[in-house]
């Protein structure tokens, strides 16, 4: 018979990378670097959206939705790590472990879900150009972006009660630096397979979903963008979905390696190496997608620059 303790433990400890454990610190750095980045940069484009009106458009509005997901995506898991890499605060709560599960995986799923709608944003700017303000209003872009979230809400919550209800009698050290959903499942005793197959059942219902949407959108795209007569035309369409493509690739590329390396990889990937791939999972979309939107976006440019330049010219004649 188990007693409570086994069935809910007071507390883990995350252990962070394992094998790699004296170059902690050293880790810490390009982490630590990279969530500034995230956080000054995705905080900046929600300012420069919310106060720009000439970024009052359904493009920017997915792009803030993409921000503020990226925001809570990394603030769910670094803040945490950084702790353990430094100050070896390795212990976390049983509900506060479900909680960051909740999150990560919750966000995650809203990260390729608001790529998908950026996706459709495309899609109906370059083919059906003079309609896309009457298909894409402020009303449609708000129930598209509540029900992005709640699928993910709702796919997600099932991993809390399926993780919660596992008995718990193999010790309470989880090799990561954050509670990944079966890190934590494997610490249990119990049957993990209902958990391991409803985690396959999400991510194909969300991953893949999307995945098939974004390629049936670029490939409309691509026939339409072809099809124009004008050299020009063709530049600024492409031009138009440059950085919606390297967030894609910033954003599924590590994904797709996390994936499949979990459940083709064997023995050949080290922990440590799919510990680190998990974390820049988290952490390298939101790094780069405002370097990316910030660079290859003309309006966004041009905002930055205007008020750069209108502080300049404040500090200029305050002197």
């Amino acid at each position: 018979m188990l007693n409570k303790t086994e069935l809910n433990p007071a507390s883990f400890l995350l252990n962070g990378v394992p094998g790699l454990e004296d170059i902690h610190i050293w880790i810490s750095f390009p982490f630590c670097f990279m969530y500034v980045v995230a956080v000054v940069g995705n905080c900046g484009l929600l300012y420069l959206i919310h106060q720009e009106d000439s970024l009052h458009k359904p493009m920017y509005y997915f792009l803030a939705m993409l921000s503020l997901t990226d925001l809570v995506m990394c603030s769910s898991t670094i803040p945490k790590a950084l702790c353990i890499f430094w100050f070896h605060l390795k212990k976390i709560g049983f509900d506060e472990c479900l909680v960051q599960m909740f999150f990560i995986h919750t966000f995650t799923g809203m990260e390729s879900g608001v790529l998908m709608l950026m996706a459709l944003d495309h899609y109906v700017a370059i083919c059906y150009p003079l309609h896309y303000l009457t298909i894409l209003t402020n009303p449609v872009i708000a129930k598209v972006g509540f029900v992005t979230f709640l699928r993910g809400v709702l796919l997600i919550i099932p991993f809390i009660f399926l993780t919660k209800r596992l008995p718990y009698c193999r010790g309470n050290i989880i090799h990561h630096t954050y509670c990944d959903h079966m890190s934590v499942a494997k610490l249990s005793c119990g049957n993990v397979k209902i958990n391991a197959i409803y985690g396959l059942m999400v991510a194909l219902l969300i991953g893949g979903f999307d995945i098939l949407c974004i390629t049936v959108s670029y490939t409309m795209i691509l026939q339409t963008v072809v099809s124009l007569s004008s050299a020009d035309a063709r530049q600024k369409a492409f031009s138009t979905c440059t950085a919606h493509i390297c967030a894609i690739v910033f954003s599924y590329s590590p994904a797709f390696f996390s994936f499949f390396s979990h459940r083709f990889g064997g023995h050949t990937v080290p922990p440590s190496c799919h510990i680190i791939v998990a974390n820049i999972y988290l952490l390298l979309p939101p790094t780069m997608n405002p370097v990316v939107y910030g660079v290859k976006t003309k309006q966004i440019r041009v905002c930055i620059v205007r008020i750069l330049s209108s502080s300049k010219d404040t500090k200029t004649h305050s002197v």
